[in-house]
């Protein structure tokens, strides 16, 4: 475990970069951590990451198929709002840790 001051706050991270404490996550460290990924977080970008973050803090295993059908968006969608790495980018700015799925 390290800390990392993103917005201005110190917080926990893996490392790999992701949340060790979900709740010390805020819509401006999203914004300031998608600037590394060359990402400019719009509204389509904010309601992927409030559904990441409902599923994840009610258990729920997350996939890039499950985003994909969530109704938000689909898979071609999840990739062109997160190049490179859809759902551990989606997941590192949604401040969750990293899906299993994800290797």
């Amino acid at each position: 475990m390290a800390d990392k001051v993103i917005a201005g706050i110190t917080v926990n991270v893996n490392a790999e970069g992701y949340f060790e404490d979900p709740s010390q996550w805020n819509k401006e460290m999203a914004i300031e951590m998608a600037r590394e990924y060359d990402i400019e977080l719009t509204d389509k970008h904010f309601e992927i990451l409030k559904y990441l973050r409902e599923k994840y803090l009610a258990g729920e295993q997350l996939t890039i198929r499950k985003v994909g059908n969530s109704g938000i968006t689909d898979i071609k969608g999840l990739y062109q709002l997160f190049p490179g790495g859809p759902l551990k980018i989606s997941s590192r700015l949604a401040g969750i840790p990293k899906p299993a799925s994800c290797i």
